[in-house]
């Protein structure tokens, strides 16, 4: 079969036949069937061109000619099992740690976030030698049985899920719609006082905290920017350590920095980072950094930690090449320049369009969040659906998060440019001037047809109209 292209509608019928059903894709009743891509860019099988604005796993652009060679090159000469001694893994570990603090320096190659999440709360269990876990409200950290217990985003999914009584969740630091919002006096404080307050309970009923484990900028939470300085502080105090998740959101992802985690300040150091997505740029590469200290602790176990494809040659020769594109080609500083392109520019029309709630993010990580109304903050779930699926109609691919699903995300592959920004932006500009006024009383008016609009991924024009007459 190598080399033969199906069908559009034979690749449906087999994935239904073949692929478990909770396994989604996108735009899922009207599927895109993707056959190739380059840099930003998508192709379908009609050889169709698509703008990428979500794509965070090809960090440096799809199919880089850099990454490919290099994967390729060392895949004719040499791939096998990582016990083997050779120079990529201490290669790739030595430029990997070179961009963090120096603390972090000892490395565990593995194939995924979710494997990545699931070995730092075994460090953490082991060298604290206590059990509980603080996450977040809205938190996902991966698909594994242990990482669903500390991921409220999926098991609220879940309406049999029994909670594990040794995982904790804390409000989101969501300064927009969260428990404390921007109008505060100090917002950070607060939700670190949730935290300690967690501790304390914790604390009365036996408990003992491993790890307080957070994703360094929330993204299926709805892109938030927490702060985590003296959060950190009340879980080490309390004998625990503090787990930066950087799965989504790290390799200069932010501009300013190259960890999102540094947005927390120059003495904001945790204690272990988890890595994945874009650290291979789409190949299955993950890894979790951590200190000496703890490192050591996970070796006193006396159990020996084995990958057997955990940073393997090819992987570790991927992996240094992504590092080598983002330096040679600054996309650091572009995610910082068009990032911030893309921000200004989405300000501009918040007075113009009533639907425009919040904007939010660093670097090529930003989030518009969509509501119905600005002062009682009424997502606006149905609407941001159908935009995502008007704007796949003209090609631009975009996707909606946030635990009401109504926050446009932005994570595009960091060679996006400000033409791609001018492009996305006046097609939403275009899309949400359409729904209001002119469909908004459509909305308002009928919360059956909400939840048909929102189930069915969205409505063409004709299906609205008819909707609208019915109505």
């Amino acid at each position: 079969m190598s080399g033969v292209e199906l069908e559009k509608s034979t690749t449906i019928d087999l994935r239904k036949k073949h692929i478990g059903p909770s396994c989604k894709i996108f735009f899922s009743h009207e599927p895109i069937k993707i056959v190739q891509a380059k840099g930003q860019y998508m192709y379908d099988e009609n050889r169709q061109r698509y703008l990428d604005c979500i794509n965070n796993v090809a960090h440096v652009g799809h199919c880089h000619p850099e990454v490919v060679n290099a994967g390729a090159s060392q895949m004719a000469l040499l791939n096998t099992n990582s016990r083997f001694l050779h120079d990529n893994i201490v290669l790739f570990a030595q430029k990997l740690q070179s961009t963090l603090p120096e603390k972090l320096s000892v490395c565990y190659f593995v194939n995924s976030g979710s494997e990545a999440n699931d070995l730092a709360l075994r460090m953490a269990w082991q060298y604290t030698g206590h059990k509980d876990v603080i996450t977040l409200q809205n938190a996902y950290h991966g698909h594994v049985s242990s990482l669903i217990d500390i991921s409220p985003y999926k098991f609220h999914q879940m309406s049999s899920y029994e909670m594990n009584p040794r995982v904790h969740v804390a409000p989101s630091p969501d300064v927009y719609r969260g428990k404390y919002r921007r109008d505060h006096p100090d917002p950070a404080t607060a939700y670190a006082d949730e935290v300690k307050d967690i501790i304390h309970k914790a604390e009365e009923k036996g408990g003992k905290i491993a790890a307080f484990i957070a994703e360094s900028l929330q993204s299926c939470g709805g892109q938030v920017i927490p702060p985590w300085a003296t959060s950190k502080k009340h879980v080490r105090k309390a004998g625990g350590i503090f787990i930066a998740d950087e799965v989504q959101v790290g390799f200069g992802r932010v501009g300013t920095h190259f960890w999102a985690f540094q947005l927390q300040g120059e003495d904001f150091v945790p204690d272990i980072v988890t890595m994945g997505k874009p650290i291979g740029n789409g190949h299955p590469l993950s890894c979790v950094v951590t200190t000496r200290e703890v490192a050591e602790a996970f070796m006193s176990s006396g159990m020996e930690y084995f990958n057997t494809f955990g940073g393997n040659p090819v992987s570790c020769a991927i992996g240094l090449a992504v590092l080598e594109v983002i330096e040679k080609e600054d996309l650091q500083g572009n995610a910082l320049r068009v990032g911030g392109y893309l921000c200004s520019l989405l300000e501009k029309h918040k007075e113009k369009h009533p639907l425009i709630g919040d904007i939010r993010g660093r670097g090529l990580f930003v989030g518009l969040e969509l509501v119905r109304d600005k002062h009682k903050l009424t997502p606006a779930t149905a609407e941001a659906q159908e935009v995502i699926y008007r704007l796949k109609e003209q090609h631009i691919l975009l996707s909606a998060d946030g635990p009401h699903r109504n926050v446009l995300k932005f994570k595009p592959p960091m060679c996006f440019t400000k033409e791609d920004v001018d492009l996305v932006v006046e097609k939403i500009d275009n899309i949400l001037t359409g729904i209001y006024p002119m469909h908004y009383h459509l909305f308002l008016g009928s919360t059956d047809l909400f939840l048909e609009i929102y189930s069915n991924g969205g409505m063409k024009e004709e299906v609205l109209q008819s909707k609208r007459i019915k109505t």
